[in-house]
């Protein structure tokens, strides 16, 4: 931005650098999805009393100083600018349903740049209903500002309970864990890895993110602007209860058996486009760093000593994804529920994550900000996909006493052709791909996870109680 400050209240963090400019500027995609038909007059409040407040982020813009530091600098928000209600004016649809308009508007600003002398957010109203919902709220935020962790938190501050607003909404919880920082790393890695294990993890994330790029395939065009090429969106709603069965006879999570389906229904993907691959491709599963994964109040959070801080906490750990057996009749769908169970599990609890922290931080310091930046780039542009997951309210909620029936996110800008994100709410998981325009065929993605998720589904089911592979 070609604003200069001498006082800088807000420094930039390094992480909310490296998703700001040129070569990496990426963008999440909050839909909030209303049961009745959207008032619209009760955005600006909502925006004013709930939203504002959450964070100084939210009314700053980026600015330069003059040795080329960017820091938050507040300024006054003018809610209308940030306020977009689209309109279509066709007669054809007067009796059909806008899935199709929905999905284009969807790629349109998904495209579109936000304006730099204003606060890096826009809080769309598409009034018109489709297959899934009356109406659609859809909150669009610079990565820079936070992560999904941080947006979760002000969504669940601007909630209410739906059916019963005096009652507090309540947080999703989750046990406590210990960060994977540096600072806690190495007494856990004494108790569940070697280092020598950890060096072998680190020095094939090295690797990957240098100097060994994924094959091209038909899930990697491995062009270097996909982070800035259009995108298309879908995704899949699925119970949670369908699940309970699966992970007491599998002894693995709910995550766990979707990152595996995950895997599978990309191989099916690639095997129907008659891709045959001698290596294995490599997922970035995004890992909060943060110490504890339960919500906190935003209180909490911008307390300077506070265990669940605000801004970018993550790090991306490199997943191989298992190959298809080339004899359709040795195929076990499980196999890939475990293999994802057994590499992340493994990364979690090694330095890898740590050591690639401190390797970005150490190239900030020392050669600057675009190297560091160049690097992420390469973390992002050399592997195949992304793999993120955010925990949403347990129960049901409403937004401006519009009941909510379907709630997701959708990351836009990373450098890869395909892009997956979990969201769990009220019971459902939804599960969201975005993909590059015109080189992966949504359709037949999205059919083909359905395909690998039933597959495990019922070959779970046939499996006896407490029985492993």
């Amino acid at each position: 931005m070609n604003c200069f400050e001498e006082d800088v209240p807000m420094p930039v963090s390094p992480l909310a650098d490296y998703f700001s400019n040129s070569l990496i500027n990426v963008f999440v995609l909050g839909v909030i999805e209303s049961e009745i038909p959207i008032d619209d007059s009760k955005a600006q409040p909502l925006l004013k009393n709930n939203f504002l407040p959450t964070s100084p982020r939210f009314s700053s813009i980026m600015v330069t100083n003059k040795n080329g530091k960017k820091a938050w600098k507040q300024v006054d928000v003018n809610l209308k600018d940030h306020i977009k209600i689209p309109t279509f004016t066709s007669t054809k649809r007067v009796t059909k349903l806008y899935d199709e308009c929905f999905d284009e508007y969807m790629s349109k600003i998904g495209m579109e740049q936000l304006p730099e002398d204003k606060p890096l957010w826009e809080f769309h109203i598409f009034k018109y209903p489709t297959s899934k919902a009356a109406g659609t709220f859809i909150l669009k935020l610079h990565h820079s500002l936070g992560d999904g962790y941080c947006f979760m938190t002000t969504f669940l501050s601007c909630v209410q309970n739906a059916d019963n607003p005096s009652v507090p909404v309540k947080f999703p919880s989750s046990r406590s864990v210990e960060s994977k920082s540096t600072k806690v790393m190495p007494k856990q890695l004494s108790q569940t890895a070697s280092m020598v294990k950890s060096a072998f993890d680190f020095g094939w994330s090295l690797l990957k993110s240098s100097l060994i790029p994924d094959e091209k395939t038909p899930i990697r065009s491995g062009h270097e602007d996909v982070g800035f090429r259009p995108m298309r969106f879908s995704n899949v709603s699925l119970s949670l209860d369908n699940f309970e069965e699966v992970k007491s006879k599998l002894k693995v999570s709910v995550n766990d058996v979707l990152v595996g389906a995950i895997f599978f229904g990309i191989q099916l993907y690639m095997k129907a486009k008659n891709h045959k691959s001698s290596t294995e491709s490599t997922a970035l599963v995004l890992l909060n760093t943060r110490k504890i994964r339960r919500y906190v109040s935003l209180k909490e959070m911008h307390d300077t000593n506070s265990e669940a801080p605000w801004g970018n906490r993550f790090h991306f750990m490199h997943v191989p994804m298992p190959m298809l057996s080339d004899d359709i009749d040795y195929l076990n769908p499980l196999e890939y529920v475990f293999e994802a169970k057994k590499n992340i599990s493994r990364k979690r609890n090694s330095l890898e994550v740590p050591m690639t922290g401190a390797l970005l931080r150490l190239l900030n310091e020392i050669k600057g900000p675009e190297a560091a930046t160049k690097y992420m780039h390469k973390i992002m542009n050399n592997a195949s996909l992304s793999i993120s997951h955010v925990v949403g309210p347990m129960e049901k909620v409403a937004l401006i006493n519009h009941p909510i029936k379907g709630l997701y996110f959708m990351t836009v800008g990373l450098s890869q052709s395909i892009t997956v994100t979990i969201t769990t709410y009220s019971g459902y998981l939804r599960v969201g791909f975005v993909v590059e325009e015109g080189f992966i065929d949504e359709y037949q993605l999205k059919s083909c996870f359905q395909t690998s998720l039933e597959m495990i589904l019922e070959a779970a089911k046939k499996l006896p109680i407490k029985t492993r592979l």
